[in-house]
C-alpha cells in the first residue's frame, strides 16, 4: 500500500502530475480541495461542521481537514494507496496526518518534491489571460493569441485575473515558503523525500515521478 504526497510551489504542476500518477499506478488522486467542496456540497457531518466554523468567520482546524482525508482513505478504492494532492500544507497538518494514519496501521511511503524555480512559477502563473466575452484561456509564453489582447475565437478583449497577476503570484510564493516549504525538511528527516526536476516537459516529470515511486516499492 502506497500513500504518496506531492510537494512543490504553486505552479509546479502538482495537480496535473497527481492525476497522471494516479492513472499510471491505478490508485486514486485525493485532493483536499475537492474533498472540502464535496463535503460541503453533500452536507456531510464534517461538511456541516466546517460550514458552521466558516459562517462564524473561523478557520477550519487541521483535525477537521485530516478527518476528511482519513475518511476518504477508508474507501475501498484506496485499499492499494492514494496520491495526496494539496495536503498536508503545514507541519501541524503533516503531524496530524501521520498520527491518524498510524492509528490505522499505515504511513506515508514517499514525499515527492517537484522543484521549480521562483522565476518559472511567476512565468507560468502570471502568463494566463482570459477572454472577457467567451472565457477562452491563453498563456502569453506558451499559448498566445494571434493578436495581442484579442481573443482568437470571438475577438473579445483579454484580461488577467487578480490571482494571476505577478504581485499576487509572489505573495502566493511567500505563503508557500512560510507554511509549506518546512515540510521538505520534515519528510527529508523521515528518509522518504525524493526531489524531481519540475522544469522538464510534463512527460519527463511524470517519468521521474514514476521511477521514484517504483524504486521506493523495490527498496
Amino acid at each position: 500500500m502506497s500513500y504518496i504526497i506531492l510537494l512543490g510551489p504553486p505552479g509546479a504542476g502538482k495537480g496535473t502530475q497527481a492525476r497522471l500518477l494516479a492513472g499510471a499506478l491505478g490508485i486514486p488522486q485525493v485532493s483536499s480541495g475537492d474533498l472540502f467542496r464535496e463535503n460541503l456540497r453533500e452536507e456531510t457531518e464534517l461538511g456541516l461542521l466546517a460550514k458552521s466554523l466558516m459562517d462564524r468567520g473561523e478557520l477550519v482546524p487541521d483535525d477537521v481537514t485530516v478527518r476528511m482525508v482519513i475518511e476518504r482513505l477508508s474507501h475501498a478504492d484506496c485499499e492499494g494507496g492514494a496520491i495526496l494532492d494539496g495536503f498536508p500544507r503545514t507541519l501541524a497538518q503533516a503531524a496530524a496526518l501521520d498520527g491518524a494514519l498510524a492509528q490505522e496501521g499505515h504511513e506515508i511511503s514517499a514525499a515527492l518534491l517537484i522543484q521549480v524555480s521562483d522565476e518559472t512559477v511567476i512565468k507560468r502563473l502570471s502568463g494566463r489571460w482570459i477572454c472577457r466575452d467567451c472565457q477562452a484561456m491563453y498563456h502569453i509564453p506558451f499559448n498566445p493569441p494571434r493578436e495581442p489582447g484579442r481573443c482568437d475565437q470571438c475577438g473579445g478583449p483579454l484580461y488577467q485575473r487578480q490571482d494571476d497577476q505577478p504581485d499576487t503570484v509572489r505573495n502566493r510564493l511567500l505563503v508557500y515558503y512560510k507554511q509549506t516549504a518546512p515540510l521538505v525538511g520534515y519528510y527529508f528527516a523521515r528518509g522518504i523525500l525524493v526531489e524531481i526536476d519540475g522544469e522538464q516537459e510534463i512527460e519527463a516529470v511524470q517519468a521521474d515521478l514514476l521511477a521514484a515511486v517504483r524504486d521506493d516499492d523495490h527498496s
